[in-house]
């Protein structure tokens, strides 16, 4: 796997400790047999060059074993409104065409797909060096935007192939997969629909299918779970008990898969429309009477601390929301295999408006029918993830 490796050294007893990129001391190995490990510390080191120095150390008797990691990460954007200019009869896509309320034409799609892939091939790179082996995405048109994404120069050199379905969206929005297909090998794919009702009316509605992916990364099978979760229009209370039947529906699909495998690798990321503390967010990642899974395990949701710092991936009057999330299973804690390092918001200045009223918000690519040039109303999430050579 061609991904930024981390290179680790073995020292004894209380020399200190430092990271080399020596090739020669790269793969030590030290007979520990009948010796239990009595520490285990993994920290993130600054680098004194241009890479940054994951170390992972374990004690074992008088020493210190070292081990390289391979790092890289799996991310999550909601792209805002990434239409084609073309009027398609069964959707409500008729704003983004050139005759349109948003006069929404070729030109427009293709400035914004730059912003966009520019944007990508930056997410996780300085940690990683190289944007996300996978990547969800939320409010996609059809597969042809997505075409034009995947097949920008700044996004070519990975190679990303896409997975999408066309959902019952009204407005013909999608979700998506974006994968390097060097280190990722799908095996199925399946999409769910969710039926929910208006608060009001009570008039069935529709809305996005949630994604399911299952692949390897070599030997490793990973379940991607893609979702953007019923909108807060009409209100956050009135619309709550549409997130909540989206939130069942995750718990299901969860619980077939670990019902057939307990130990299963899953990744369930999107724009959830709630903040990690809110009901919906709850049924996935704690133990709610709601849930009557038999074989459902609660996941972990690494974003809940930054979201208790006040760190958000989107802003309304003068509020931080973080509805893009990451959650993972309990498996990925383990040391073994393929394991969580750590979640991140991606927000660099570029992505920010730089003045006025909403200076430091996503600087967002239209509003209100006036073009911006910007990028999307929220901030990419990702997570990186390591794996033991």
């Amino acid at each position: 796997m061609c991904l930024r490796e981390y290179n680790m050294q073995m020292t004894q007893g209380h020399k200190k400790k430092e990271a080399t990129t020596n090739p020669s001391t790269l793969s030590h190995k030290t007979n520990n047999k009948g010796c239990g490990i009595s520490k285990l510390k993994k920290f993130l080191q600054p680098a004194k060059t241009s890479k940054s120095i994951l170390i992972l150390l374990m004690f074992i008797g008088g020493f210190v074993l070292a081990q390289r990691v391979e790092v890289f990460s799996v991310g999550f954007y909601n792209v805002e409104n990434l239409f084609d200019p073309h009027d398609h009869p069964d959707t409500f896509d008729e704003d983004y065409t050139p005759e349109g309320r948003k006069r929404w034409t070729g030109k427009i799609l293709d400035q914004k797909i730059g912003q966009l892939a520019g944007t990508i091939q930056k997410i996780g790179i300085r940690d990683a060096g190289r944007p996300p082996l996978l990547l969800g995405l939320a409010e996609v048109e059809n597969r042809n935007v997505l075409i034009k994404l995947v097949e920008h120069p700044s996004l070519v050199p990975y190679q990303y192939e896409i997975l999408h379905y066309d959902s019952p969206d009204a407005r013909g929005i999608d979700v998506a997969l974006l994968y390097q297909k060097d280190f990722f090998i799908p095996s199925e794919t399946k999409v769910y629909s969710l039926p929910i009702f208006d608060g009001k009316s009570n008039q069935k509605r529709t809305t996005r299918d949630q994604l399911v992916v299952s692949g390897w990364i070599e030997e490793e099978q990973i379940y991607c779970l893609i979702n953007h979760w019923p909108s807060r229009r009409g209100g956050q209370k009135r619309s709550e008990s549409n997130r909540i039947s989206a939130a069942l529906l995750q718990q299901k699909i969860i619980d077939s898969i670990q019902g057939v495998n307990p130990q299963a690798k899953i990744i369930s990321m999107g724009d959830y429309n709630d903040n990690p503390n809110n009901k919906s967010l709850l049924i996935l990642s704690t133990e709610q009477e709601i849930s009557y899974r038999k074989n459902f395990k609660p996941l972990l949701n690494p974003m809940e601390k930054l979201y208790q710092k006040g760190v958000g991936s989107l802003a309304y009057r003068d509020r931080w929301f973080l509805f893009d999330q990451i959650l993972i299973s309990s498996p990925f804690m383990q040391k073994k295999g393929i394991f969580f390092i750590d979640a991140k918001v991606f927000s660099p200045d570029f992505l920010k408006n730089k003045t006025g009223r909403y200076k430091g918000y996503p600087y967002r690519s239209e509003v209100h029918g006036e073009f911006l040039y910007g990028f999307s109303d929220h901030f990419p999430v990702y997570v990186l993830m390591g794996r033991l050579k």
